[in-house]
């Protein structure tokens, strides 16, 4: 009987099997920032214990760095937490993408961009979105503080087994639909913890289909919607994407290729379950509430919590509704923002730059409204600005930003302010996410974002930019 991917990745790295029946897991690559790493390097020191695999680590710095003059002094907590990750990183012989080493930037992006991130191959971080690493082919899982102590100690974590569900997409996406409607539209119809207990594999032709970058897009939300992790099969395109850059080795590269694209799942692989999906049934989708799988059309009304098949679910869309301040049965469409963001790991690299940039030219930022572009990492930017993007988003009225997480989660001076309502291409909308206590965030693609900058409100893309007819 033939095996998934998962299954092929997780026998490849299992070591031990413990008592409760977890099993301890060898990680490949181990991706480690300024915010979730020191904590664990104190109880290495209070150990007395050293760096398992040195070279099996890279560090980055992206949660707290600004956006804005990045080389002026921090505040005392982001000088802190950026001095701690040098000093040891230059203790435990890590490597350090340090921001004057100009490939410094979002550890989700900055892994696939030096080819440190790698199909077949197990990788954690401390990070919720270390699953955007699946698109590769690799089994890349988020871990807390303890499991970072755990993995730059023995180079292992234990982990329960999972379940696999396959995501089978088919057929043609909608003009102006792209990979993150098509991530959106799966979490509300699978639900917040639909996929708990599960890995997920997508697949289909849309998948196939798919840049690299649109596959990040997806995997980057599979623990949105409750998943362990999520993965695309190794194909051609992965191996084209990966060819010649740093830290794929050039030695023998077909038998290199050969090897990562054996991990792909067997044609005979059964699964614990399989969701299959109409591509031409994914609208533009954005959220309404204060959960991913709070999605909708952007020509769907409001959710009415009286029409709510049980109480639990009425109780959850009045709280979101009170919060975001938005009345039931009415439009999404026309809902006036403060703030449009465009960047984060699920959204901040060269290919969402490239297709906003082809449609707003000749437009302008409404009056009211902030509107910044964050690229993902420094490479990033310099390929935006060598296209001439950069200079694109700002003759539209966009601020052209410093690389970093930045408004995604505001452990940063990027933050919304009182009530603000912000029009984000990042993938959390919780309460609080971006940095106010009471800030409003609607998730949406990146040129869904484009459009509700230009418009001061949540609009079709498809209408303002004759998308239809793309």
């Amino acid at each position: 009987m033939g095996k998934s991917l998962f299954q092929k990745v997780w026998d490849a790295h299992t070591v031990g099997t413990l008592a409760d029946g977890r099993k301890q897991l060898f990680i490949g690559t181990h991706l480690i920032h300024e915010v979730t790493s020191p904590q664990a390097f104190g109880m290495l020191r209070d150990l007395d214990l050293k760096v398992k695999y040195p070279k099996r680590t890279f560090a980055t710095v992206d949660h707290i760095v600004p956006t804005i003059d990045q080389d002026a002094p921090q505040d005392p907590l982001a000088a802190d937490m950026m001095n701690a990750l040098r000093k040891n990183a230059d203790d435990f012989g890590i490597t350090y993408f340090d921001l004057a080493s100009g490939k410094q930037g979002i550890v989700h992006v900055v892994g696939p961009e030096q080819g440190i991130t790698q199909p077949g191959t197990t990788i954690a971080c401390g990070d919720s979105h270390t699953a955007t690493h699946g698109a590769f082919g690799a089994i890349a899982f988020g871990i807390g503080t303890t499991q970072v102590r755990d993995t730059l100690a023995t180079q292992t974590i234990a982990l329960e087994p999972l379940k696999v569900r396959r995501i089978e997409v088919n057929g043609d996406l909608q003009p102006g639909v792209y990979a993150k409607d098509v991530i959106l539209h799966i979490i509300r119809l699978l639900g917040a913890k639909g996929g708990i207990g599960y890995a997920y594999e997508y697949a289909g032709d849309v998948f196939d289909r798919m840049t690299m970058e649109e596959r990040m897009t997806v995997c980057n939300m599979s623990i949105e919607g409750g998943a362990r992790c999520g993965y695309v099969n190794p194909d051609a395109k992965t191996v084209e994407y990966l060819k010649g850059r740093p830290y794929v080795d050039m030695t023998d590269f077909d038998a290199t290729a050969a090897k990562w694209l054996s991990f792909a799942s067997d044609p005979d692989a059964t699964f614990d379950d399989v969701v299959k999906i109409d591509a031409a049934d994914i609208p533009p989708t954005v959220t309404w509430g204060i959960s991913p799988d709070h999605g909708i059309s952007i020509d769907e009304l409001i959710p009415d919590p009286l029409a709510a098949e049980t109480h639990e679910q009425r109780e959850t869309i009045e709280e979101a509704l009170k919060y975001m301040k938005l009345e039931a049965g009415t439009p999404i469409k026309g809902v006036d923002i403060d703030v449009a963001f465009i960047g984060s790991c699920t959204n901040g690299r060269l290919s969402d730059f490239r297709e906003v940039a082809k449609f707003i030219k000749g437009h302008k930022v409404a009056d009211g409204v902030q509107a910044i572009v964050v690229p993902g990492s420094q490479i990033t930017a310099i390929q935006c600005e060598q296209e001439g993007l950069d200079k694109i988003f700002t003759d539209a009225g966009f601020e052209w930003r410093g690389a970093g997480c930045s408004m995604c989660l505001a452990m940063n001076p990027d933050k919304l302010v009182g009530d603000q309502l912000c029009a984000s291409s990042s993938n959390r909308n919780f309460k609080g996410r971006q940095g106010s206590p009471t800030g409003r965030t609607v998730l949406m693609s990146p040129v869904m974002v484009a459009a509700a900058a230009i418009k001061g409100r949540i609009t079709d893309a498809r209408e303002l930019f004759n998308l239809e007819n793309d």
